[in-house]
């Protein structure tokens, strides 16, 4: 019989008594795992071999689980430190147990919340307690770690801790296909009878072409069905081509696009939205703040006047400010910003691009950061759908109409208001949109007319209405995604990125 080179050198080194891999053929044959992967699906083509295939799971600590393999997960090395200095008998300041723990930066943080997840004491009001019941010893997720950063096979390791491991980043997951080769009777029957190589020629090259020995050689049979290395090409997210798409529409409804930068100073941010400094949403729980630097060097002098006076006095003869603590030092506090309604202040108090006459209309598509809870539906960071329309005697139904304008050119056409409270709007209210897989109403946006608080600082004297929408739940509202994480961040779905083509 004859056969091609890689073909006979794969099959005189295969077995009829047990199954080898690709992997030590190729070891064996001294060709490349793809040579003898093609070989062997010519092989089994032929009837001399079989392939068979299976999945193996591998799990490999990170660099920072091999770090914890060796020092101890960080809620074990502080249950360690509270028991050490007494907290099994009464709490103990925290910042005690965190130094005797050694423990710094973002450990600190991940300690506190696996210690309380786990159950080994309590932490309330700065105080921390260790519960002597616990055996650290038997910390599942320490126990399944140490065993793979010593090489320990994945099978009979507790599922629960692998992907709780997962999740904190300690571990990578990954599934490869093997795929073993056995002789058959017809393969040991050819082999018995003697395998010749043929000479064949894998490809066309120019030499054979100009001195027309093509037209006597004889090629080697291509498997088109045979498996082949998969490259895939980058291609543009979805969300940036639905953002796309979105300012395509905003632009054919006659907007134009505000630029402005991602850290700004609290007083664009807040301030001049009169929101109150002592607002919850302005303390560090909910705000990513500036380290270095802190705080904006300038600030127009006349517009920070203008805005102070508001916030403590209010606005016309029956205005009401807040009656509470202005500081311009706050408001010059930098941070990152949670909301594109900052572009918005700037614009309309001619800061940015000069003083505006009306009728105008603006937009924006821009990524804003908030210190959420990540779930199904929040993110620490988002783009939102920002747009305002100044122009004289505006109304809510002004605004209801230029959104189911705008959604219905995405298919959507089933829109909810529902009254609502905004510090800078009034009236305002908020849209919701039906899941298409759920059914459920999600909020996707916040909406109203700025008040006159608002405006007459920024030098505005006529009616501006205003709204910001989530990019991403108009993704949800299209494609009826369930989970936002799943188009990006960390837990991302690629094949999902991949296959799903934006419609218009």
């Amino acid at each position: 019989m004859q056969l091609p080179q890689a073909q006979a050198a794969v099959l005189e080194a295969a077995s009829a008594r047990e199954a080898q891999s690709i992997d030590e053929l190729a070891a064996a044959t001294e060709l490349p795992p793809e040579t003898v992967t093609g070989a062997a699906f010519g092989l089994e083509e032929a009837g001399l071999v079989t392939v068979s295939e299976r999945v193996e799971e591998a799990v490999t600590p990170t660099d920072e689980g091999i770090e914890y393999a060796e020092r101890g997960l960080p809620e074990l090395r502080l249950y360690e430190a509270a028991s050490d200095v007494g907290a099994g008998d009464e709490p103990v300041p925290m910042g005690q147990v965190i130094g005797a723990a050694d423990l710094e930066g973002a450990a600190v943080d991940i300690a506190l919340s696996n210690y309380a997840r786990k159950g080994y004491g309590t932490i309330d009001g700065g105080e921390i307690t260790a519960d002597p019941a616990v055996e650290p010893d038997a910390d599942p997720e320490a126990r399944t770690l140490d065993s793979l950063a010593e090489g320990g096979a994945v099978s009979g390791l507790d599922g629960e801790s692998l992907e709780a491991l997962e999740r904190r980043g300690l571990v990578d997951r990954s599934e490869t296909t093997v795929r073993e080769l056995t002789l058959t009777e017809a393969g040991v029957t050819a082999l018995m009878e003697g395998v010749e190589v043929a000479e064949t020629v894998g490809r066309l090259t120019p030499a054979l072409l100009t001195s027309g020995e093509w037209r006597d050689v004889e090629f080697a049979e291509y498997n088109v069905g045979a498996d082949a290395e998969r490259i895939e090409g980058g291609r543009v997210h979805i969300l940036r081509q639905t953002a796309e798409r979105v300012k395509d529409v905003l632009v054919g409804m006659g907007f134009r696009e505000m630029e402005g930068p991602h850290v700004d100073a609290d007083f664009w941010i807040n301030d001049c939205l009169f929101m109150p400094q002592d607002h919850p949403a302005r303390t560090h729980w909910d705000r990513f703040a500036l380290a270095d630097p802190t705080h904006i060097e300038e600030l127009p002098a006349d517009l920070v006047e203008a805005v102070e006076r508001a916030h403590r006095e209010g606005v016309g003869e029956d205005g009401e400010g807040y009656h509470s603590p202005w500081d311009e030092e706050f408001a010059r506090a930098l941070a990152l910003r949670g909301h594109t309604t900052s572009l918005s202040a700037r614009y309309l108090s001619g800061h940015e691009i000069g003083g505006l006459e009306p009728p105008q209309r603006f937009f924006s598509v821009e990524k804003v950061y908030r210190n959420d809870t990540l779930d199904p539906t929040h993110l620490l960071e988002f783009f939102q759908i920002e747009g305002w329309v100044m122009a004289e005697g505006l109304s809510v139904r002004d605004l209801m109409g230029t959104f189911e304008e705008f959604y219905a050119q995405f298919g959507i056409t089933d829109l909810e208001f529902k009254p609502h409270y905004n510090p800078y709007t009034e009236p305002s209210f908020e849209l919701f949109g039906t899941h298409p897989t759920t059914g459920e109403l999600v909020e996707i946006g916040n909406s109203g007319i700025f008040r006159p608080e608002m405006l007459e600082p920024l030098g505005v004297d006529c009616d501006v209405m205003a709204w910001g929408l989530a990019l991403e739940r108009l993704l949800m509202l299209m494609y009826g995604f369930e989970d936002i994480r799943d188009i990006h961040g960390t837990l991302c779905d690629l094949d999902l990125l991949r296959n799903t083509e934006v419609t218009y």
